[in-house]
């Protein structure tokens, strides 16, 4: 018994294939492009979304407290790393913008958010890099300083000696008013979070979270340090005070407050000199 295939069906047949696998294919690339160009799957499973511009020196940008870092695009600072040829990483720290926010306390402790930033880095094939961080993202900059040796220079802008306290009552009261407490001095800040649609537990946590460094573990920082702060800044202890705390550091003011210092060109210029400067 003889078997015929009609060639106008094995045409019809093999076109449908094609199609599929190029469907798959296609498919497949647009996943590998956003899994591994803008997301990093952090230790805990955690998604962290990051942006890379430039082919340089690696510069990591920490953002602050319920920013993200598209915050840094908005500076001189940003700018100008690119355009004296630095490769520039900003990432969105868990619990802000496009990364995950996870609600479950333990994710936001233990230097979780050092660790994101260590793993990211590894990813990327990173192995010297400067870290510029700014208010709570100045934090996070001090434990790298302390957990990571791949960290070259770094820039604690924003902030003074209050993190250095483990029970902080500014964090403290962050967090209080954040679960739902009433804080008279902060309602005005939970109302824009809630305003704006920012993840308020996962911030809550954030600030449950927050690590300290203790001057015992500053001390014993040998890098080059540039603690920086506004002229007008009193936010959150003395900088002029951590300074002392770190060996390798050096302390500069430039004109402005707490949330428009680090907008500023004499920041960005004050930066970019330290980063530059031979150990």
């Amino acid at each position: 018994m003889k078997c015929y295939i009609n060639p106008s069906g094995y045409v019809l047949m093999i076109s449908i294939f094609l199609v599929g696998c190029l469907n798959t294919t296609v498919a497949q690339r647009q996943n590998t492009s956003s899994d591994t160009t803008h997301f990093y799957t952090s230790f805990d499973g955690v998604k962290i979304y990051y942006e890379m511009k430039g082919t340089g020196t690696p510069v990591v940008l920490i953002h602050g407290f319920i920013v993200n870092g598209e915050s840094w695009k908005k500076t001189i600072l940003y700018k100008d790393l690119l355009k004296d040829g630095y490769k520039v990483i900003t990432l969105d720290m868990r619990g802000n913008g496009q990364s995950d926010k996870p609600h479950k306390a333990e994710a936001y402790l233990n230097d979780a958010e050092a660790k994101d930033i260590m793993g990211l880095t590894k990813m990327l094939g990173i192995r010297k890099y400067s870290v510029v961080g700014y208010s709570r993202g100045a934090i996070i900059a001090s434990r790298l300083l302390i957990r990571d040796n791949d960290v070259y220079k770094a820039v604690i802008g924003g902030m003074g000696t209050g993190f250095t306290n483990k029970e902080w009552p500014r964090r403290k009261i962050f967090y209080r008013a954040l679960m739902g407490d009433t804080v008279p001095e902060l309602a005005a800040m939970v109302k824009n979070v809630q305003a704006t649609g920012l993840d308020q537990l996962a911030l809550a946590y954030m600030q449950n979270g927050q690590p300290s460094s203790s001057p015992q573990e500053l001390k014993k920082i040998t890098k080059p340090v540039l603690v920086i702060c506004g002229s007008e800044d009193e936010d959150n202890g003395s900088g002029s005070e951590l300074a002392t705390m770190i060996p390798a550091s050096v302390f500069a003011t430039v004109p402005g407050n707490h949330g428009a210092a680090v907008g500023t060109v004499e920041f960005s210029k004050a930066v970019i000199e330290f980063l530059k400067r031979r150990p």
